[in-house]
């Protein structure tokens, strides 16, 4: 593979983190540059994983991978949009305003980054049937995710006071609507 096409790759790979990083940005109260790296290097390592679990796993059995990687996608980013719209239809009255959290949980960011890597976890799976260095390859969309994803909470920095309360809700429905889509594309073909 070129050099041109690993690094499209790589971004491609990781505008579903950079648009669940946005609204993870945006639930927060001001979240400071440190919180949005420890966001971008969480969503980052998991990103740069999944392809080589992929690529092992497209080794092994290429064909049940790919029949269950966007309905466990799916499942996991609809759970966790929907917990997070839940949340932010609770919130609270006005009366009582309740302060943003300034960080996300760790085991929080894991999950919503396993469920958003998921297709590159099926990407790595066609990469086993390819002549590309997976190492390389797998390098170059941890460091796009890394990069995309502490941009992605820096905007929704911006965004979520704009937004007040209902930042989370769009946060959980941008969750959903990628699920949405991974699962829309692999029917569309």
């Amino acid at each position: 593979m070129h050099l041109t096409a690993t690094i499209l790759l790589a971004f491609g790979m990781s505008m579903d983190a950079f648009a669940a990083s946005i609204g993870k940005g945006a639930t927060l109260h001001k979240p400071k540059f440190s919180e949005a790296l420890r966001t971008g290097l969480i969503f980052g390592v998991i990103e740069m994983l999944t392809p080589l679990i992929g690529w092992g796993l497209g080794m092994l059995a290429s064909q049940f991978v790919m029949a269950w990687s966007h309905w466990v996608a799916f499942i996991l980013l609809v759970f966790l949009g929907g917990r997070m719209v839940l949340e932010g239809i609770r919130g609270g009255d006005d009366d009582e305003e309740k302060e943003a959290p300034r960080r996300h949980g760790f085991w929080l960011l894991v999950t919503t980054a396993i469920a958003t890597s998921l297709d590159a976890m099926a990407v790595g799976v066609g990469l086993a049937f390819l002549q590309v260095n997976i190492l390389t390859t797998a390098f170059a969309i941890g460091c796009a995710t890394f990069m995309m994803s502490t941009l992605g909470i820096m905007v929704g920095r911006f965004i979520g006071p704009l937004l007040g309360k209902r930042a989370e809700i769009l946060g959980g429905i941008v969750l959903i609507a990628i699920g949405a889509q991974i699962l829309y594309a692999h029917f569309a073909g």
